[in-house]
């Protein structure tokens, strides 16, 4: 897939006369930096028609593009379509990064690298099974009493086609994990859909058919000395997660001890085969051995005397169990106590689970209502687990940002105790989500709709809290931007202050950057000029940016080309990410060091989106300012992405 920059970077690198023309490139805040071998060769005029630059300047023997905020996703586009090395590629500047996870997020992390590339079909599959829940499972009085398929062969039709994409999906699950992983690992992907193959095969005996098949009946290989079991993995996702690394990690392992003459025959089969080998040996039996141990805690649970803490504790864990796939082995309990007792109590606790992930997911609809990428993803998965296939909602929201995952488990908990309090038991399964309620055996209907509402409002309410608090969280949501489009900016430095345009650096003296002014500072303390969020930090320490709450993007660029001392004379004093207010101190510099290694002192302040701003000045643009004295009123046009959120 081409990523955004990826044409822009391919004709630069031409225009520069190709990766044989460069000896160095670096970047920093807003440019990047090319040392060439022949400067004649760049086509000066074909570079600055590049939609991402912004202008050229040449400086001290570098050929230097500038790119604005985004001169790091650019260098790492330029980079990987230009082939250079890490000699020639040693870049001053980069994003900060976190690397304070722990394990558990490391962990989610790699679920989340896995499952993103499928979450689109997740999402299908979901939708497709929901509605046919609603098809063949949901009984309606005015048809009397019958199902839609049932009482319609058009939409028989309609669900038994339904069922050639929904199988595809999910049955064969296992087949994009592999694959998934093996794209992941950036080994050989065919190989990865092989081995997601070999784990559902129609050879082997179709994992929902496991419980209700004789041992006796269930199909084996006979090795002579060993016998395996022929069984499928479908909608399996540990086992398959494990057997996609084992494979991965084999190939890794061979393609550094096979010479690459005879790698295209060896490598191959000595990783697959053994990965297939193990999955049907080792982790499949593991992961079933695991499901049997879960289903006889289950079972005890219903028949306790404490079966009420067993709902809290089942609500609780059940989200866990659908993780891993695990969850198809309460079916056969669910069935045995339908045959036994004429109904189920456990599985109104399931349906509630399912309800309390799509609220999860509409809770970070709510807070992240003003992200369109974040709502695509999350409005259809949360269609689709009201109706009863939570997969889309956990692997594509509430496990990416975690917190909202453990607040539907705890919703989940709170509505399990609930029901089982109050003995609401389900006539039959596999109705799941809101339309659970059509199973529930009348006496029920007020408790199962109280155990909604329970799982509905614990679930909201702490998906809001842990997001506040920032506990349990991969990513917390943005802070709301002021319902105002107006920002008043005030001087972050104190100094001389003249317009942009007098700036002895010519990239924002051309207002390439966008508008602002440059002043001469007589302290060396930076403060916030108005409310928002660092959003560029980078380790030199000599530029910060900031987005205000309207939206507006502010650079704030201490000195010239003082990206060369490395930060030696800075002190910065936030972090990338941190919400920062009106005045908060931002960065210290000794003024005097920098001058007397001969670097200008003078500092452009530049609203670098000014193009989406009317800005009001008011303050003379020749004249002193104090560090927090008003600047100017930043006014966010009307039509604007910042205007429309």
């Amino acid at each position: 897939m081409m990523g955004k920059y990826d044409e822009d970077a391919r004709t630069l690198l031409t225009a520069l006369g190709g990766p044989s023309n460069i000896g160095s490139v670096t970047h920093c805040a807003t440019r990047l930096r090319f040392v060439l071998n022949d400067a004649s060769k760049a086509e000066v005029e074909q570079i600055e028609a590049l939609p991402a630059v912004k202008g050229t300047f040449t400086n001290a023997g570098q050929f230097q593009v500038i790119i604005g905020n985004a001169v790091a996703s650019f260098y790492n586009a330029f980079m990987a379509v230009s082939g250079l090395t890490d000699q020639q590629a040693k870049p001053t500047e980069q994003p900060a990064r976190n690397e304070n996870k722990n394990i558990l997020q490391k962990i989610v992390g790699v679920l989340a690298d896995i499952f993103g590339p499928i979450i689109p079909a997740i999402i299908v599959g979901g939708l497709i099974l929901g509605v046919r829940n609603v098809l063949e499972q949901v009984s309606f009085g005015f048809l009397g009493g019958q199902t839609i398929v049932a009482s319609s062969k058009f939409w028989a039709g309609v669900n038994d086609f339904l069922w050639l994409p929904g199988e595809a999906i999910f049955h064969f699950l296992p087949v994009g994990i592999t694959w998934s992983i093996a794209k992941r690992m950036g080994t050989t992907q065919i190989l990865g859909i092989v081995l997601g193959i070999t784990l559902v095969s129609p050879q082997l005996l179709n994992a929902y058919l496991v419980n209700s098949t004789a041992a006796s009946k269930v199909p084996f290989w006979d090795f002579g000395f060993a016998q395996v079991n022929m069984i499928g993995y479908q909608a399996q996702v540990i086992p398959a997660i494990m057997a996609g690394f084992v494979l991965a990690y084999l190939e890794i392992f061979w393609r550094k001890y096979i010479p690459e003459a005879v790698s295209m025959i060896f490598v191959p089969f000595l990783s697959l085969v053994p990965a297939i080998l193990v999955a049907h040996t080792i982790l499949g039996p593991l992961g079933w051995q695991v499901g049997n141990v879960i289903s006889s805690i289950v079972n005890a649970g219903l028949t306790s005397q404490f079966n009420w803490l067993f709902g809290a504790v089942f609500g609780l864990f059940y989200a866990p169990l659908v993780i891993t796939g695990l969850h198809h082995t309460t079916l056969a309990i669910d069935a045995q106590l339908v045959a036994d007792f004429g109904s189920t109590n456990l599985w109104p606790m399931i349906a509630l689970a399912n309800i309390a992930q799509g609220t999860a997911v509409m809770a970070v609809i709510y807070l992240w209502r003003h992200d369109a990428k974040v709502k695509q993803v999350a409005i259809p998965s949360a269609i689709s687990a009201y109706l009863g296939v939570t997969e889309p909602a956990m692997f594509g929201i509430n496990l990416k940002y975690m917190y909202p995952f453990v607040a539907a488990m705890i919703g989940s908990a709170s509505a399990g105790l609930v029901v089982t309090l109050l003995r609401v038991r389900a006539s039959s399964i596999g109705i799941g989500g809101l339309p659970g309620i059509l199973a529930i055996l009348p006496a029920g209907w007020g408790g199962f709709a109280l155990g909604i509402l329970v799982a509905m409002a614990v679930t909201f309410a702490m998906t809001l809290l842990f997001n506040k608090l920032g506990v349990f969280s991969n990513e917390k949501a943005p802070v709301k931007t002021s319902n105002e489009a107006s920002a008043v900016v005030y001087a972050p430095i104190s100094g001389a202050m003249r317009p942009i345009t007098e700036a002895k650096d010519n990239v924002f003296a051309s207002k390439a950057m966008g508008e602002g002014v440059v002043i001469e500072p007589t302290e060396g303390k930076v403060f916030a000029p108005a409310a928002g969020e660092v959003v560029i930090l980078f380790p030199t320490k000599h530029a910060v940016g900031l987005k205000l709450d309207n939206g507006a993007e502010l650079l704030i660029h201490i000195g010239m080309d003082t990206v060369e001392l490395n930060g030696d004379g800075f002190v910065v004093h936030v972090q990338q990410g941190d919400r920062v207010e009106k005045g908060q101190l931002l960065v210290e510099v000794d003024l005097v060091k920098l001058k007397n290694k001969g670097y200008l002192t003078e500092t452009p302040i530049v609203i670098t989106n000014s193009d989406r701003h009317n800005l009001k000045w008011l303050k003379k643009l020749k004249s002193t300012i104090i560090s927090g004295e008003e600047l100017l009123i930043c006014h966010t046009k009307l039509g604007t992405a910042e205007g429309q959120s």
